[in-house]
Order: structure tokens, then C-alpha cells, then sequence
């Protein structure tokens, strides 16, 4: 970089819960994990896409007037031409990904087709499974979703569909049933349950009812509170990577409290008798993550994946990182008032100037984090915001921006109609 600093329309933020720092582009209205870098125009000027077959690639034409643009990929090697490979398609930026993901989703289904859903909320969870399951044909729960709450009014112009996601979602990874476990000792982080067969006999059918639900919230654009899988593992395998671990008197093995009794499990045959040093400490580690995120769990991932991938087909998936597939899943976690007003829409009496909402957007400017995303859960059905923003709220009948609206007298308390 230049001189370190951020391109134009670019602010550093960190995420309240995590306390992971991310970048907002206030000019595209996006987000990024990745620092932007910022390139001098002599160095990007003859930096060109082409147009492929797969219409992932752009053009791009740097102005001599601007000094630095802000790039979310590679700068492509010189002479490449118009062959782009497929590992430059996948450095695209996230907004291009989104946008090519999103126009791959085809839905197979008669737009007046809608799949309804009759849910009592004592047993949220239980009915979402029963009616979910049951489903033969997976494309019809890529339809209008309608929900309904037993003994409840209301339609459900896609607010009470999100307040669904939102609950179901929190009883789906609740370690109570047994499908998911603490990863850690915080009690925060989240992975499957090895051992989720002992606490229930159907618990793969259980897993692809989970990826279906997850393939759904995807479809249809509904943020679904998936928590980090990261362990504590993390810090300890970090440790053993940038230093020497011969004196920890470590082996080719890897302890786990089953019901109380502690199993000794080799990570390749021998390993109780190999001794962890500076040479071999990369194959450990690997050997470690395998075991902890992918051996154990292999038969529950293969019936997430087998649901998931019934409404979103894999090799969509396989355009994002992590961090965008995260972006992707459960969208962004704090709230910016700017981009919620920009897409905003009054009726009645009321405008953007209006002395009433000129008062409503400072409240809500002046509340705190933790009660401007209650106040959005009581407005939108939802404590997420899209992953693109409040642009792309969506209703049960397609896209539906957030609308203020003049009701009732000055003695009316206010209402949310989702």
C-alpha cells in the first residue's frame, strides 16, 4: 500500500461480538473481511477482465483522474489476456459472487406455488421437522414460503417467516438436544455432536432436516443464526506452529472425554509411539483439525450436506471463503442506520423531511447497539441485517424495503405489521 491508508468510501470497523475487524465500502454498499488494498493507478491502469463464458469477470477502467482504486481480487499476471482462469473467477469480489450466485439459483417451481407451514411455537422445532421432512420434492421448499403461527392473525408478508428462521435456528444448534456441543469452555462456540447418535436413533435424519433448513435460509435470503465452529484448539495448534514443541512431550494422539471416561484416539497408525517435534509438527496439526472437524462427524456432515445440497447445489457454494460463506449465512451482525434510511420508504403523510421522521431516525440513531437490534427484531421480524444490507429485505411476495407509515392518533402506541 501507499501509504497505509484505506481506499475512498472505505471504513475500518470491528464486529461487537467477535471483535474481528472488517472494512465497509460505503461507495458499492458492501463488506469485506479483507483489508482493501489501495494500488497506485500506474501500477492497476492496464489491469483489465475479461468477460468469460461463466459472466463472472468484468471490465474495469481506471480513470487517470483518481489516484488509488480499491480492489477485492489479485491483479492478474501480465499477459493473461482474456483467458481467465477459474482460480482468478473465484478472487472475484463478494458483491460479484453474490451476484453470480444469485442468478444461478434457479428456482424450479411455479412462482404461485408457496410452501405453507402451520407451526405452534411451543414445539417449534419438532413441527418444522415433522413438516420439512416429510417433504419429497426438495424444489418445493425453494417456493414462497408462508408461515403460520397456531392461534396467531397476521399474514405474513415475510416477517413472520423470518421471526421462524430466527427461532428455529436457535433450538436447532441448542446443545439440549444433543445434535450440537459446546466446543469449548465458554459455552459460546458451537460443533457437531460426535456422539449424537446416543441421544437420538434418527439424528442423520435430523442433520439433513438441519442442511435443509440452512439450504432455505439461502434461497431465500433469510440470515439464520449459525454460530463459529472455531475451537479452542485454535490457540494451542497456533502456539505449536510458530514454536518448537519437542519439550511438550506430545504424541500422534488426541484425548476425548466420552461419558466420563477419557479415550485415547492415533491420529495415524503408531501414533501413541511417534513423539510430536519441529519436523513433523505441520503433519500433527493437520492430523488434529481432520480428527476434530472432520473424522468424527463425517456420517452428520454427510446428511447436513445431503440436505443442504438438495436446494443449493455445492459447486454454487464453492465460490466463497469462509468468511463470505459466513457473510452469506447469517448476514451482518450490527446495525448501519445510514444504509437503513437510504432504503427506506414512507407512506401517509410522511416523507423523508418530515419533522416525525426526522425525530424517529434520531432515536434510533441515539439508542444503544443492544436496543437498536431489538427495536430492528420488532420492526423486521429479524435481529440480522441482509447480507447486502436493508436493500435487500425481502416479504413473502419478492423484495420489500422497510416502510415507515403515519397510523392511528398521537395517543396510538407504534406498531410493526411483518
Amino acid at each position: 500500500e501507499a501509504d497505509g491508508r484505506l481506499p475512498d468510501g472505505w471504513e475500518a470497523r470491528t464486529d461487537a461480538k467477535s471483535g474481528r475487524k472488517y472494512y465497509v465500502d460505503h461507495i458499492n454498499k458492501r463488506t469485506s473481511w479483507h483489508r482493501p488494498r489501495a494500488i497506485p493507478v500506474n501500477r492497476a491502469r492496464n489491469e483489465r477482465w475479461a468477460r468469460n463464458e461463466r459472466g463472472l469477470c468484468r471490465s474495469k477502467f481506471v480513470s487517470e483522474q483518481h489516484q488509488f482504486i480499491a480492489v477485492g481480487a489479485e491483479i492478474p499476471p501480465e499477459g493473461l489476456g482474456n483467458e481467465v482462469s477459474l482460480c482468478d473467477v473465484y478472487r472475484a469480489d463478494y458483491k460479484q459472487k453474490y451476484e453470480f450466485f444469485k442468478s444461478k439459483l434457479h428456482k424450479t417451481v411455479p412462482v404461485s406455488m408457496c410452501a405453507h407451514m402451520k407451526i405452534d411455537r411451543r414445539t417449534i422445532l419438532n413441527d418444522s421437522y415433522r413438516v420439512i421432512s416429510r417433504v419429497k420434492k426438495a424444489d418445493t421448499l425453494k417456493s414462497r414460503l408462508w408461515i403460520e403461527f397456531n392461534k396467531e392473525k397476521g399474514l405474513d408478508y415475510g416477517g413472520v417467516a423470518r421471526e421462524w428462521f430466527y427461532l428455529l435456528s436457535k433450538e436447532m444448534f441448542n446443545p439440549y438436544y444433543g445434535l450440537f456441543e459446546y466446543s469449548a469452555t465458554d459455552n459460546y462456540t458451537l460443533q457437531i455432536n460426535p456422539n449424537s447418535g446416543m441421544c437420538n436413533e434418527d439424528h442423520f435424519d435430523w442433520f439433513r432436516f438441519i442442511g435443509r433448513v440452512a439450504g432455505m435460509a439461502m434461497m431465500l435470503g433469510k440470515p439464520i443464526t449459525l454460530r463459529d465452529m472455531e475451537s479452542v484448539y485454535y490457540n494451542s495448534l497456533k502456539w505449536i506452529l510458530e514454536n518448537d514443541p519437542t519439550d511438550l512431550d506430545l504424541c500422534f494422539t488426541v484425548d476425548e472425554e466420552l461419558f466420563g471416561q477419557m479415550k485415547v484416539n492415533e491420529l495415524k497408525p503408531g501414533g501413541e509411539d511417534i513423539k510430536v517435534n519441529n519436523d513433523n509438527k505441520r503433519e500433527y496439526i493437520q492430523l488434529v483439525i481432520k480428527w476434530r472437524f472432520v473424522s468424527r462427524v463425517q456420517e452428520q456432515m454427510k446428511s447436513f450436506l445431503q440436505g443442504f445440497n438438495e436446494l443449493i447445489p455445492s459447486n454454487l457454494v464453492k465460490i466463497f471463503d469462509e468468511n463470505e460463506l459466513e457473510l452469506l449465512m447469517c448476514g451482518l451482525g450490527d446495525v448501519d442506520v445510514n444504509d437503513w434510511r437510504r432504503n427506506t420508504n414512507y407512506k401517509g403523510d410522511y416523507s423523508a423531511n418530515h419533522i416525525v421522521i426526522q425525530w424517529f431516525w434520531r432515536a434510533v440513531l441515539l439508542m444503544d447497539p443492544e436496543l437498536r437490534v431489538r427495536f430492528l427484531q420488532f420492526v423486521t421480524g429479524t435481529s440480522r441485517v441482509p447480507m447486502n444490507g436493508f436493500g435487500e429485505l425481502w416479504g413473502s411476495n419478492g423484495p420489500q424495503l422497510f416502510t415507515v407509515e403515519k397510523w392511528g392518533t398521537a395517543e396510538k402506541l407504534p406498531r410493526a405489521h411483518t
